[in-house]
């Protein structure tokens, strides 16, 4: 009898480290993609390619390396500031997101951060990147960076999205906005050369989100949002994405005085192969075929990341 009942006692303490074992492991597993989640709301991607505008600018208005203290202040700031913009369009926009394939899998839609949850995040992230902003910086690059925040959200989001298919362009302030916040960083002022940097990447944003809402059309028509490819002709579209290619090539070249010759060369050659693949597009869709209108997308993201990094080149040179 009693080793009967030893054995019981035996396998209770051989199982119990399994079971603590499972546990923990599903703990780390639901705070993992819990954290994951709320980084999803911060659209990193995104963020990453406003910093690939920010440095540069930086270099520029330096005319060559700011301080490292200045630059990781400028980043953190500017990138707690974009997450901050992006998570409170999460929020904003989660009663169309449930309706998009393309936005049916981010942490609202599938219930995984409550909306309370979402909105108090962003608007901490707000809170933080804006006094790490007014401590560290100066009320210029403090100012535009809080403007940007409340222009996306509350002027482009609420409204501009859901009301106008020019909510592209008039929303193109707010991601061009980080080309001044950098050089306001550095400066404390603005002069005509972040101006031209600052237009590079306005008209950019057109050819660039036009390409993408064109591959989306039917999830934007879903969820009722307006964009240009929705409510309006393949000819008018096609007609819009060649003007703001254009526009984005000449703006590049008419900075090319203001930044120097490594990159007038480099905003050359980008500026040939980038309006090649913007006419691409456009007669494709004219002969009827499949216009593809990803690669238009994917190579302005490599235009804008190259053209910068000329910027940051000459700076140094």
């Amino acid at each position: 009898m009693s080793m009967i009942t030893e054995r019981p006692a035996a396998s209770a303490t051989a199982t119990t480290p399994v079971v603590e074992a499972g546990a923990a492991t599903a703990a780390r597993r639901d705070v993992g993609s819990v954290v994951r989640a709320y980084v999803a709301l911060t659209k990193p991607r995104i963020v990453e390619l406003l910093l690939v505008t920010t440095v540069p600018a930086m270099m520029l208005a330096d005319r060559g390396l700011p301080s490292l203290w200045l630059m990781a202040v400028v980043l953190v700031g500017g990138s707690l500031a974009a997450g901050a913009a992006n998570a409170l369009n999460c929020y904003i926009d989660r009663d169309i997101d449930q309706l998009m394939r393309r936005t049916k899998r981010r942490p609202l839609p599938t219930h995984t951060v409550a909306p309370r949850s979402a909105l108090v995040f962003g608007l901490a992230l707000a809170v933080v990147s804006t006094a790490l902003m007014a401590v560290f910086t100066n009320w210029l690059a403090t100012a535009l960076t809080l403007a940007a925040i409340a222009y996306y959200d509350l002027v482009y989001t609420l409204w501009l999205k859901r009301t106008t298919p020019q909510n592209t362009f008039w929303g193109g302030a707010c991601g061009a906005a980080p080309v001044l916040i950098g050089w306001a960083a550095v400066t404390g002022s603005l002069a005509p050369a972040a101006w031209a940097l600052f237009a590079v990447v306005f008209f950019w944003q057109m050819p660039h989100f036009y390409a993408l809402a064109i591959k989306y059309k039917v999830d934007y028509a879903r969820a009722n949002i307006p964009m240009l490819p929705v409510v309006a002709s393949v000819r008018r579209v096609n007609a819009e994405i060649l003007l703001f290619s254009w526009l984005t090539v000449l703006s590049s070249l008419a900075a090319w005085p203001l930044v120097g010759s490594i990159y007038g060369l480099t905003a050359l050659v980008l500026g040939v192969l980038f309006l090649r693949e913007a006419h691409r597009l456009c007669r494709r869709a004219v002969r009827g075929e499949p216009m593809q209108p990803m690669r238009l997308f994917h190579w302005s993201t490599t235009y804008l990341t190259i053209l910068f990094a000329a910027v940051a080149l000459d700076a140094l040179v």
